[in-house]
């Protein structure tokens, strides 16, 4: 019975795996196009959660993603809540799925099969075909680990009685206790989505009723936190933030439904009195579904004070600029990569922040110099987190982006050794004729700035690119004509090289604004550009 119960649980873990890394790989970058593109706030992040993971059966693959999408600065922390609170809700299929076929149907004829045409797919092809052979062969494990599973409760019911626990199996003393086996279960198991099942099999088999079912599920909804909570230790505050939403969110609604237990069930006895025998396994899946809808419907509201309230819990630490580059989103190559996107965004930012004024008003460079210091550190902070992603696999698109940010990443490191530099003497800066140079770069900064504030959306790389185009130009004819003026004797040698450097690290500043913002914008570069 124990062998029976423990391979049961065993195949049907193993079945769920491969369903979900077969689904993930069919999806494709839906999975981080959805959350970054189409999640603008609570509500829509509440459904997108919920149909994302009802689309990958499993609501921590999700949240795991969402955490990641957090760090990477993909998502603020009051759309990340959003999305765990559908991911809860999404999860409840699983529930559904068992309920409706798992035990109703005679589905181990056609589970073999399914199992043998996965393997032969996922043998034969490397690409979408295999990842479906993955899902195929899942979805027919699951269904054989059921069968097991439901021949190892039967047995169990021989040897366990739910009136021998406190209170008779109906007490607080005994729900209490089925709540923390639930918990258990899922931690163990690493899968709600297992444990659930486990519970419904032995409800079929009556090895347990209704009211410990219940019991059960309500700890296995929270239990399934606690992979939340191992990917946010030592992550960034706002993804420790998503950990703890969670949490908090999922001890809610297992309150709610404890309070709301007895009126649950006099429902469900009612409805399972009134139908056959299987009408248990839905009034259970149904009972997960609506408690995880109840927390939602009454928290959805209140979110914006919510959210403040876990902020208080745990306050933000001062900005830094590396504090996208979460080790923990190394583990998903897109997500990695758009963290070290935005965080070159940000340095960008700061270097634009620090630089017009001191264009604008001359330019102290060791003052410069001593409010750059953050940026050198952070690109040194990236530059390694880049060195780590590039050594992971990537599949061809991600190559392509990764390589775009790679170019940002020269680029940007181009703009800080510029700002570095010797610049020339204030009076240099100040003349007319550098003034003219310095006015021009910084009537297009308010493009950047717009920018730095919704960084995908369209970067200004096309009026970048004809302003650096411009400067180069004018600054190839404006150095003709400087070096005949001091060869006639109207200026001195002193003034002219001056002059010429200070035109020469405004054209630079131009250019690698420009180069970077293109690589790191949202559209790749253009086939008839260069590259560089």
């Amino acid at each position: 019975m124990v062998v029976q119960i423990l391979g049961g649980i065993g195949l049907f873990l193993l079945g769920m795996m491969l369903l979900t890394d077969g689904l993930k790989s069919l999806a494709g970058n839906a999975l981080r196009r959805v959350l970054s593109q189409v999640v603008r706030g609570p509500v829509s992040g509440v459904f997108c959660g919920a149909g994302l993971t009802a689309l990958v059966q499993s609501s921590s693959a999700t949240t795991l993603a969402t955490i990641g999408f957090v760090s990477a600065g993909l998502l603020t922390f009051t759309q990340s809540v959003g999305v765990v609170f559908g991911a809860n809700i999404g999860t409840t299929s699983t529930g559904w799925i068992v309920s409706q076929l798992g035990f109703k149907m005679s589905i181990g004829a056609v589970a073999m099969p399914m199992i043998l045409v996965g393997v032969v797919l996922r043998l034969l092809f490397r690409n979408r075909l295999a990842s479906f052979g993955f899902a195929l062969a899942g979805f027919g494990l699951i269904f054989v680990g059921l069968d097991v599973l439901q021949a190892g409760m039967s047995g169990l019911s021989e040897h366990f009685d739910p009136t021998d626990l406190p209170g008779g199996g109906d007490g607080i003393g005994s729900v209490l206790l089925l709540v923390g086996v639930g918990v258990v279960m899922t931690v163990v198991m690493q899968s709600s989505s297992a444990a659930v099942a486990t519970t419904l099999a032995a409800l079929h088999s009556e090895a347990i009723g209704m009211n410990q079912a219940a019991a059960l599920v309500i700890g296995q909804n929270i239990g399934t936190t606690v992979t939340a909570v191992i990917a946010s230790i030592g992550a960034s505050v706002p993804a420790r933030r998503t950990a703890l939403a969670h949490i908090l969110f999922n001890v809610f609604t297992a309150v709610v439904a404890l309070l709301l237990l007895p009126v649950f069930g006099t429902v469900m006895r009612g409805y399972v009195e009134a139908r056959d025998s299987d009408a248990a396994l839905i009034a259970i899946a149904g009972f997960h579904t609506a408690f995880n809808l109840l927390g939602v419907a009454l928290l959805l509201p209140a979110i914006k004070p919510y959210c403040r309230m876990v902020e208080r819990i745990l306050p933000q630490d001062s900005p830094q600029l590396t504090r996208f580059l979460d080790p923990s989103v190394l583990n998903v190559p897109p997500v990695a990569v758009e963290a070290a996107r935005h965080t070159l965004i940000e340095i960008i930012e700061k270097i634009v922040t620090v630089l017009e004024p001191a264009i604008r008003y001359g330019h102290k460079v060791h003052h410069v110099r001593s409010r750059l210091e953050p940026v050198t550190e952070a690109l040194v902070h990236t530059r390694q987190f880049l060195n780590r992603l590039s050594a992971a696999a990537q599949t061809a698109g991600q190559s392509d982006r990764l390589l775009a940010v790679l170019h940002g990443m020269d680029h940007v490191s181009r703009l800080n050794e510029v700002c570095l530099e010797d610049w020339p003497s204030d009076e240099s800066l100040g003349a007319p004729l550098a003034r003219e140079f310095a006015d021009v770069l910084q009537q297009r900064l308010p493009e950047l700035r717009l920018w730095f504030a919704q960084p995908d959306d369209a970067a200004p790389a096309e009026v970048l690119r004809v302003l650096s185009q411009q400067i180069a130009r004018q600054r190839r004819e404006t150095r003709e004509s400087l070096m005949e003026e001091t060869a006639d004797g109207k200026r001195t040698a002193h003034d002219t090289l001056e002059l010429l450097e200070a035109i020469r690290l405004i054209d630079e500043v131009t250019y690698h604004l420009w180069r970077s913002s293109m690589h790191l914008g949202v559209e790749r570069p253009g086939e008839g550009g260069a590259t560089v």
